[in-house]
């Protein structure tokens, strides 16, 4: 039954989406007024969330930035869901890399990396990246419940060869091609909300804010090279990708430096263009009180 299921959910996306992209942004342009003003999503939760992170703004410019916020996140999930039948010289047209010939620099030098973004711009069409390096490209996820959504999902993300790994079997294959003599990129979406164990608390956006730290213990491990993804958005369906090269080399840095590099920057992005990170998130659903933990030095 859930094999049919899928097929006719999968069906249904597949047929909405030969739509050419310039008429679905009109869908997309419906979809969020629907989403605010009559479903009203999360619009507590993302009020509340800029709101705390934006404590020197107005009502009036917290309400523009929400409003841009489901503009953004409507043209994203139809932008995700439009990969089904975007080639790959179309989708590099919309999706450019301004230097990727750091990993050039580092597969020369035998480094695997840990690249790691947040829910910022559109981290979905980094599907076409495996055909621009030499590396063998992975990407850690968390299965979601609704299963035929998760599955759709996992086969548009690995439609160009995209290798997708379960986050707790993260550590399991970075070993397994290390034994292979394979080097690997490993991309980790950072700023999504840990387990109640393994996680680390900081300030993050004006706010206390658990993180949590595999990606971390990994490079730290492994002496695995550091990469940011920022993702800009150029226009409505288009951006373009700079990588910063943090660390070359982590083996024996202090415990959690890595992590609060990161974090700086990827607030950095959020507050020069808030609209596009995912604020619907509820990233500070556990407001315990816990001291932050010192940087070993």
């Amino acid at each position: 039954m859930s094999r049919i299921f899928y097929s006719i959910f999968y069906a249904s996306v597949w047929l909405f989406t030969l739509i050419p992209l310039n008429i679905l942004y009109v869908f997309s342009d419906f979809f969020s007024l629907i989403l605010q003003y009559i479903i009203r999503y999360r619009i507590k939760v993302v009020r509340e969330n800029l709101s705390h992170c934006f404590p020197e703004k107005s009502e009036k410019e917290i309400n523009a930035i929400s409003r841009k916020f489901y503009s953004h996140i409507c043209d994203f999930a139809i932008e995700s869901l439009k990969t089904i039948h975007l080639s790959q010289k179309q989708l590099d047209k919309r999706f450019k890399y301004e230097n990727i010939e750091v990993f050039e620099e580092l597969y020369n030098k035998n480094k695997d990396i840990t690249m790691v973004t947040g829910h910022y711009g559109n981290w979905e069409w980094m599907a076409n990246f495996q055909n621009k390096i030499f590396y063998r490209f992975m990407v850690t996820y968390r299965p979601l419940r609704v299963k035929p959504v998760d599955k759709m999902i996992h086969d548009i993300r690995s439609k160009y060869g995209v290798t997708m790994i379960p986050v707790k079997e993260t550590y399991k294959e970075v070993l397994k091609h290390k034994q292979n003599n394979e080097l690997i990129i490993i991309l980790s979406l950072v700023d999504q909300r840990p387990p109640r164990r393994n996680k680390y608390w900081t300030k993050f956006m004006n706010q206390d804010t658990p993180f949590y730290t595999g990606f971390e213990k990994i490079a730290l491990k492994l002496n695995m090279a550091v990469v940011f993804m920022i993702v800009n958005k150029v226009k409505r369906g288009y951006y373009k990708v700079r990588f910063e090269k943090l660390f070359e080399d982590t083996a024996g840095l202090p415990d959690f430096i890595i992590t609060e590099k990161i974090i700086k920057i990827l607030e950095n992005s959020i507050k020069d263009r808030p609209e596009y990170w995912l604020w619907s998130h509820k990233r500070w659903k556990h407001k315990v009180a816990i001291p932050r933990q010192p940087i070993k030095q």
